[in-house]
């Protein structure tokens, strides 16, 4: 056999054996995807089963108590939408600015990259940090106290990170020549990621402050840390109000014995469960909506 034959054979042999690596690793991340839907799904039943029949229009009208057939979610819903809408409020409108100078007005340089690297390595931060953080900073040094205010401020900087990457990646995924042609007409470079840039990203940066928002909403060891009450048994009515949140409320419900509590911490789980659902939704629709343009 001459050479250039062995050469083909060997060819023929190695692409053999990469699409068999290739099937085999297909198969290996199906299953591993099948597994963890399984398990979301077994999981999910449980709960449902579980705390199905306890979620009735009297749970989610009526405060928590001492007694389980008489607690409810009011207080805990109410404490989870005004942290939710501060935070998204002090929050969100810094990381996209963040995100915009990093990306169309910052000079490529090494404080640059220094500060790229450092909010990546924030982003990694336990939860538990930033709520040692609120704890100094707005509880005591600041004297805001276990307040609504304290907590956004927390989870506002507990998100920060997570969101500015997010952001930075949607705006650098937008195709320079769009910049190109839009200051070739002579727009300005704010005209050009106003009304070019920043709307070519929006799905991606929509997608990070969702991803956000939902693990902040389902944030406790930060705000258990400022000292956020696990009883509360009015409706916050401003900023400086005491507070409780929906994952609180479980986690306060399951470390308590008896069956009756477990089966109210199900039914509330269920309602944090709906609720990260419709921001999931939410943020799949106006992705959507924006890609048509």
């Amino acid at each position: 056999m001459t050479t250039p034959d062995k050469l083909v054979l060997r060819a023929t042999g190695a692409v053999a054996r990469r699409q068999a690596v290739s099937r085999a690793s297909s198969y290996v991340f199906l299953a591993a995807t099948l597994i963890g839907v399984v398990v979301l799904i077994f999981l999910a039943i449980d709960t449902i089963s579980t705390g199905g029949s306890r979620l009735t229009l009297d749970f989610l009208t009526s405060y928590p108590s001492r007694f389980a057939a008489r607690a409810g979610l009011k207080s805990a819903i109410f404490g989870t939408l005004w942290v939710m809408a501060a935070t998204v409020a002090l929050a969100i409108p810094v990381a996209i600015g963040t995100a915009i100078y990093i990306t169309e007005f910052a000079p490529r340089n090494r404080l640059l990259s220094l500060i790229e690297l450092n909010i990546a390595n924030l982003a990694g931060v336990p939860s538990i940090i930033y709520g040692i953080l609120g704890l100094a900073v707005f509880v005591r040094f600041l004297g805001l106290g276990s307040s609504i205010l304290a907590g956004a401020l927390t989870l506002a900087i507990m998100i920060l990170p997570m969101t500015v990457i997010a952001s930075v990646e949607a705006i650098r995924q937008v195709p320079p020549s769009i910049r190109d042609a839009s200051l070739a007409l002579g727009a300005t470079r704010w005209q050009t990621v106003w009304h070019h840039v920043l709307p070519g990203a929006v799905p991606g940066i929509m997608t990070g402050t969702i991803l956000a928002i939902s693990r902040a909403a389902g944030e406790t060891a930060a705000l258990i840390m400022i000292g956020a009450f696990s009883f509360v048994a009015f409706t916050p009515r401003s900023l400086g109000d005491d507070f409780t949140t929906v994952p609180i409320q479980i986690y306060n419900w399951t470390i308590r014995p008896g069956s009756d509590f477990t089966s109210i911490a199900a039914a509330a789980i269920i309602v944090m469960m709906v609720f990260i659902l419709t921001l999931n939704l939410v943020a799949a629709f106006i992705r959507e909506r924006f890609r048509r343009y």
